[in-house]
Parts: structure tokens; sequence; C-alpha cells
């Protein structure tokens, strides 16, 4: 496995780190808890020692997850990433979408990141987790109700604590980064980016190269859809997202699953999976430091990771940024 530095901190992650939002069995169909712990540990066995979690991933059922997943891993030999400012308890903010719980019951999502809150959802990550630090606290998404100045306050208390290592962002374009950044070190913005979704090389990956921070790239394999395992007529569990995601409708199945056919041969010829190779071309981009992928299963976790140790020539990367001008 190959490991980055975040920035300029001492914070190293695995360039491959588990994305354990399914895990949660929010919004992606119900994942058993010791398939979702023994995928984690697989990760952990081939070298990825860097886990993303987040509170709402099924309303703390994620970070319970991880933390029974980890509870007996050196503490140092890992590093935690989570979130806040997504609440499904607290009705301030600003309202984001609605959604069920993994109870069946319907739940409020707000977008809210107000001091208190900050401080509270820390505390209660930690407890969940079973740790008493978090190496990377970041903000889920914009909260447009609340001042970044003071948002970011309650984070600086929280590295002052000792409870959090650094800060980092999650969608926030260049403008919202570069305000963050005056009141506290932002060391990341974890942003999608995939080989069907690049927007953020416009104006937030330049931003981020240029400022030297570090890009956490989730989504890389769009949900799913370049694993070259959808087909037209997929069908979803219930309470999968996907079922009604634009990406997934046969059209783009059909267009994605052309572009996929024009890069299996060099994926057969490295005896690699479309996946591995989607995700080590990820790494390969410039500004993109870490990915995330998600893992129901050990043995996903296992493949995933083994994209770490592929290696791609100059001329391989160009074979399929052609391709991709084409999509």
């Amino acid at each position: 496995m190959e490991y980055r530095h975040l920035s300029d901190s001492n914070l190293q992650l695995s360039a491959i780190t588990f994305g354990a939002w399914a895990a949660g069995s929010w919004m992606w169909g119900h994942t058993e808890t010791k398939d979702a712990v023994g995928a984690i540990r697989a990760a952990y066995e081939e070298g990825v020692t860097s886990i993303d979690t987040a509170p709402v991933y099924g309303m703390g059922a994620s970070e319970n997850i991880v933390g029974k997943a980890i509870s007996d891993f050196p503490r140092d030999k890992v590093q935690i990433l989570t979130k806040f400012g997504l609440r499904w308890d607290l009705p301030k903010g600003k309202f984001y979408f609605k959604s069920k719980n993994n109870e069946g019951q319907f739940v409020n999502i707000h977008k809210y990141a107000g001091k208190e809150s900050v401080i509270e959802e820390c505390e209660n990550s930690l407890r969940r987790l079973g740790t008493d630090y978090i190496d990377l606290y970041q903000i889920h998404w914009p909260d447009e109700t609340t001042p970044i100045e003071e948002t970011f306050e309650a984070v600086e208390r929280l590295i002052d604590q000792g409870k959090i290592r650094y800060a980092g962002v999650c969608n926030y374009n260049a403008e919202q980064v570069k305000k963050a950044s005056k009141v506290v070190n932002i060391i990341s913005d974890q942003v999608p980016f995939s080989m069907v979704n690049r927007e953020i090389e416009d104006e937030t990956l330049p931003f981020c190269l240029k400022n030297n921070k570090a890009i956490l790239a989730y989504s890389p394999l769009e949900r799913g859809l370049l694993t070259g395992k959808m087909k037209p007529g997929q069908t979803f569990a219930e309470g999968d997202h996907r079922k009604f995601h634009p990406s997934f409708k046969d059209e783009s199945i059909k267009k994605t699953n052309a572009f996929l056919k024009d890069i299996m041969p060099l994926a057969d010829a490295k005896n690699i999976t479309l996946a591995q190779l989607v995700l080590r071309w990820t790494l390969e981009r410039e500004g993109i430091t870490i990915a995330l992928a998600g893992a129901r299963n050990a043995d996903q976790a296992r493949q995933n990771a083994k994209a770490g140790e592929v290696h791609l020539t100059v001329d391989e990367l160009e074979f399929i940024n052609q391709k991709i001008v084409k999509l």
C-alpha cells in the first residue's frame, strides 16, 4: 500500500482509504454488521489504515461499526476520519432532505454547524468510535446558517483540547476553504471526483494545488457505476439511493459500459479488475491525494486495497485519458 501525507501535516493516510458510508446501512440498503466489520478488518490487513465515516451514516451506526472493527487495532496505526454538521436529531440550521433511519422511521436531515453543536457532535463521535481523539475532523456540507468563523472556532477549540488532530472540510468550494483557513489550518477538502465527474478540476482542485490542500476524492467508482458490474435494467435493494440516481438510468449505464469496454483490455493485460484500474487512475491524477472506496464485505475490501499496488505508465494513463475524452 502507498501512504500519503495530507498537506504539510504529520497525518499520513493510506492512498486507498476505507469509505464507511454503506457500512451504516443508510441509503445503500442493508449491510450486515459482521460483514461491515469484516470488511474494515480485511482492508486493514491489506494495508488500508485509514477509515472515513460520519455520524449521519446510519444515525451513528457506521461510527459504532468502525469503533467495533478497530477496537483491537493499535490506535496509533489507524487513522480515523469522521465528520460533523449533518444533524438528524436537532432541528436547527437549514433543512437538507427527508430520509429514513435504519428502523424505517422518517427523519429530517439539517445542515447545522453552530459552535455548541460541533462540540456536542465531537463528543458523541468519540464515544461511538471508542477513542479519545479523531485524526481528521471534517465539516460534512457547508452550513449557510452559521458563519464559517464560528464553526471553525469550535474546531480550533477541539484541536487545542487534543480531541482532534487536524481539521478538514467536505464539499467546500475554493472561497469557503479560503475563509475557513483564516480561522484554523484546513489540510484537506473531501469532494466527489471520478472519471465521469470531474467538476472540481475547474476551480477547487487548482485552488487546493496552489494552496497545498489535500484532495480526498469520494465516489471515485461513481457509486459502483465504474466497476463494470452495472447492467441496463439494474435493480437495487430497498433503501438504496442509486435506485433513483440519474447515473444509473439505462442510457447512462450503456454509455459508461461502452467506455469501460474500451479500457478493459488494459485491465486484463495487468490481471486486475476494472475497479482497481479506475482507482489507480484516480490516484494518479494531479492534485488527488486519497481515493475513498467502500466495501460491503471482506473480499471487496481486499480487492479495493490491491489498487494501491497497481502501477500505470505514462502511456497507459494517456490511453485511458483519450478514451475518457470521448465519453
